[in-house]
């Protein structure tokens, strides 16, 4: 089960999020400022974050530097009332994977949030899958509908690198491994 870290100054919108993710079986904590989120992450692993820009104390870019500066990887989605390019701009520079701005529809925010999930549990783990196909960088080994295959150190790689970069990839290899 994921840990997802809700930092929001508004108790309405963070409850709601929360509620949200909770229904969905992830693990939430809550604050309502950086400073309440860097306690957090002292105490608890969190796999992915969501948070505001505009709250008191730490806001929510000073706390995306903080993090990255620590070298924290954790998926970092902000959720805010900022809707200017400068202002996206700012948070991606800093280390934001995703960027909402309020108001927000939950249903969204589930599915970008179950992505950012996917793709961060994807690289640390350096397993690709796409469909039946599975490369574990870890194992250096393939698999497809089951069945391991051999492959040389650098084809993996070549492989790997491929498919890494995009899934459309995956037509072309298929008919390789039948």
């Amino acid at each position: 089960m994921f840990n997802i870290l809700v930092v929001e100054d508004d108790k309405n919108l963070r409850k709601l999020i929360v509620t949200c993710l909770k229904r969905e079986n992830y693990n939430t904590y809550e604050a309502t400022n950086g400073i309440e989120a860097l306690n957090v992450l002292d105490e608890q692993y969190i796999d992915l974050i969501v948070t505001d820009i505009m709250m008191p104390q730490m806001d929510g870019y000073e706390l995306i530097r903080e993090l990255r500066e620590a070298n924290y990887s954790m998926p970092i989605l902000l959720v805010t009332a900022k809707s200017t390019l400068s202002d996206k701009k700012e948070g991606f520079l800093l280390g934001a994977d995703d960027y909402m701005v309020k108001p927000i529809d939950m249903e969204e925010l589930l599915l970008r949030v179950k992505v950012l999930l996917k793709r961060a549990n994807a690289a640390n783990e350096k397993k690709l899958i796409i469909g039946n196909l599975v490369l574990d960088y870890k194992q250096m080994s393939v698999t497809y509908k089951g069945k391991n295959y051999q492959l040389a150190q650098k084809e993996f790689q070549l492989l790997y690198k491929l498919l890494r970069s995009s899934a459309f990839w995956s037509p072309f290899i298929e008919p390789l491994l039948l």
